[in-house]
């Protein structure tokens, strides 16, 4: 699971905490994929993975304190997190059913929306919404869009509606 990443000459730290929102995305994916343990999801990325060079593909430099917070506090808040975001999808499909780079994605959009209440809820939805478009071309970024701004009204004090 690797996006089209391209490197760029120098990156304003609003782009190091994007880079570090899908880096968290793949670290949570790969978690749940693979059954790894936080630690040591969270050591390789940090030791090899943001703002390095992985067969061929670079890694833009991230927010490595953003990208720790954001994989451990959804590993933290997982249980809080996935009733919230189920109640937020259409009845009839379960997260369980969801891709798992679109879960990852739901997860950590949900876990900053509750955690991270100085940073608008707009940045939080677009920084997602990109991520989505990182991995997808259909409906998916749609849908976490829908499921981000659902979720901001239940997190937030009355958010309006982002813009997608």
């Amino acid at each position: 699971m690797t996006p089209n990443q391209s490197p760029t000459p120098e990156t304003k730290p609003a782009n190091q905490r994007g880079a570090a929102r899908l880096a968290a995305v793949q670290a949570l994916y790969q978690m749940d994929i693979g059954g790894a343990g936080v630690l040591e999801i969270v050591a390789e990325y940090e030791d090899h993975r943001l703002g390095g060079e992985i067969d061929g593909d670079q890694y833009r430099p991230a927010d490595a304190a953003w990208f720790r917070a954001v994989v451990s506090g959804v590993v933290e808040n997982q249980r809080a997190l996935d009733p919230v975001i189920r109640a937020s999808l259409n009845e009839d499909w379960p997260l369980s059913r969801l891709d798992a780079t679109l879960r990852a994605i739901l997860r950590a959009g949900a876990w900053e929306l509750s955690a991270k209440k100085d940073v608008p809820f707009a940045v939080i939805v677009t920084e997602y919404v990109d991520v989505a478009r990182a991995f997808f071309d259909g409906e998916e970024p749609k849908i976490v869009n829908a499921v981000l701004d659902r979720l901001a009204r239940t997190y937030r004090e009355d958010p309006t509606p982002a813009a997608s």
